[in-house]
């Protein structure tokens, strides 16, 4: 046990204790190293909380004059790197709180009233969140725009630029470049989607809620909420200081969107290789190797692909932390903030290492095409031609799949045995000429030129409509 006596201001809740806490204790539950990030929100909750005190009675004009002036202080301390932390601040709350105190006097003593850590702590983490998540959104709109630039570019050759499409990593059916850009940008407008519906349900002030039971003073915690900028108050005091459902729906929409970044860096990292030979990037975003001269690494893309399962750990550290919580607030959701934290400062990264990588890559175009006119993509146009003129699609498949063994297996080449087939035609042969199974791909949604560019309408809307809502 600590012999060291409690010292006055030492911690806000020394007045129980006999002793000091042990400095065991104090290094093992501390949080300032990771939650100094919080001061502005914290400022900002503490403006909103000294407001509503002056406006309820609780704390007079003059008294509320001086916190909110010591508070003002204390922020441009932290803006100018001028702050200094005292051994006895536990978190960043603590800290800001001491300080106000020391610039305000007895009145700053008084900016309590009324709130415990549990509905501070809470309020700092959701305007954090409202602000940092985002601006996690707004590089996920500049990356989507990025890939439409380039679709848009791909699009302006003549013809478009085409490219083998794949499945299971194996030539699959030709399509344009730009529908294979445009398929991730959807992707990534169903994250920025997520993401702002989370920023809706989190736009909840738990401020005035107190350690979980309210107060029995005058306090109005509805008009913390609009000096916050909250959309509403909560309306369980319970739930709002135990509630992190928010955190793990921002881990959750950010582990998805690491999930379709590592999607990207993967497919990156085969068409910069020189057997795929699809893209090369610029020296500015690529790296070397320390052993091997002539390397060309496509570190960011293999970053992406491997702190996917960072983000996915985040987001499962979190909800086995959550998951056997009784109501209400408990230490252990102090172990929300690194999870959050570095989820959103690792996605804001890749972001933009990802956005500019493709942004200033060069696409070996002549490569794609080649890829896409492989005879062997002709397949399925084969099948839907037989399907055309009457043949059920089984039996299609089979006789082109019959087609395909047998050029494999005689080294003839398929439009050889088309151009010979009792099933086929002239007509038929033409599907091998460059660049026609892609023309061919018409249909709503498909990867056809004819079709793109109603793609691109919908999408530039989709796009319209996600900056909307951040705005």
């Amino acid at each position: 046990m600590s012999d060291k006596k409690v010292s006055e201001g030492a911690a806000l809740w020394h007045g129980r204790f006999d002793v000091a806490p042990a400095d065991d204790l104090m290094a093992y539950t501390e949080s300032l190293s990771f939650d100094q990030r919080l001061w502005r929100d914290d400022i900002v909750g503490s403006h909103a909380h000294v407001s509503m005190l002056v406006s309820v009675g609780l704390m007079s004009q003059v008294d509320g004059a001086l916190v909110l002036a010591a508070l003002q202080t204390v922020g441009d301390e932290f803006s100018n790197g001028s702050f200094a932390f005292e051994s006895t601040d536990e978190d960043i709350h603590t800290a800001i709180e001491r300080r106000v105190t020391q610039i305000a006097g007895e009145p700053g003593a008084r900016i309590h009233t009324g709130r415990s850590r549990n509905d501070q702590v809470a309020t700092a983490v959701r305007l954090w969140c409202k602000r940092e998540v985002a601006v996690v959104a707004s590089h996920v709109l500049a990356l989507v725009n990025t890939l439409e630039e380039r679709a848009v570019e791909a699009d302006a050759s003549t013809p478009p630029v085409r490219m083998p499409g794949y499945t299971h990593v194996q030539h699959a059916q030709p399509v344009l470049l730009s529908h294979h850009l445009r398929a991730h940008s959807w992707a990534l407008l169903r994250d920025v989607d997520r993401i702002s519906d989370a920023l809706v349900r989190l736009d909840v002030s738990p401020l005035g809620a107190g350690a979980l039971a309210g107060s029995s003073l005058p306090i109005n915690p509805a008009h913390s909420a609009e000096t916050m900028g909250f959309g509403t108050t909560f309306a369980n005091s319970l739930d709002a200081v135990s509630d992190r459902d928010f955190v793990a729906e921002i881990l959750f929409d950010i582990a998805l969107l690491g999930v379709h970044l590592s999607r990207i860096g993967e497919e990156w990292v085969l068409w910069t290789s020189a057997e795929f030979g699809f893209a090369v990037l610029d020296d500015a975003y690529a790296t070397g190797s320390s052993m091997l001269p002539q390397k060309k690494n496509a570190d960011i893309a293999e970053l992406a692909r491997g702190k996917a399962g960072r983000l996915i750990g985040n987001l499962t550290g979190l909800l086995a932390m959550l998951k056997g919580l009784p109501l209400a607030y408990n230490r252990d959701l102090q172990e929300d903030k690194e999870p959050l934290f570095d989820s959103v400062d690792q996605v804001r990264r890749a972001l933009i290492a990802v956005n500019g990588m493709i942004k200033t890559a060069t696409f070996k175009t002549d490569n794609m095409i080649k890829g896409a006119d492989a005879e062997a993509l002709v397949a399925t146009d084969l099948a839907e031609w037989l399907v055309h003129r009457g043949t059920p699609f089984r039996q299609a498949h089979s006789i082109v799949g019959k087609i395909v063994r047998d050029s494999i297996a005689t080294n003839v080449p398929m439009v050889d045995i088309v151009r010979s087939h009792e099933s086929f035609g002239p007509d038929a042969v033409s599907l091998f000429n460059p660049g026609v199974s892609v023309e061919r791909r018409q249909s709503p949604g498909a990867s056809g030129p004819l079709v793109a560019q109603e793609q691109k309408a919908r999408l530039m809307e989709a796009i319209r409509s996600a900056e909307a809502r951040l705005a």
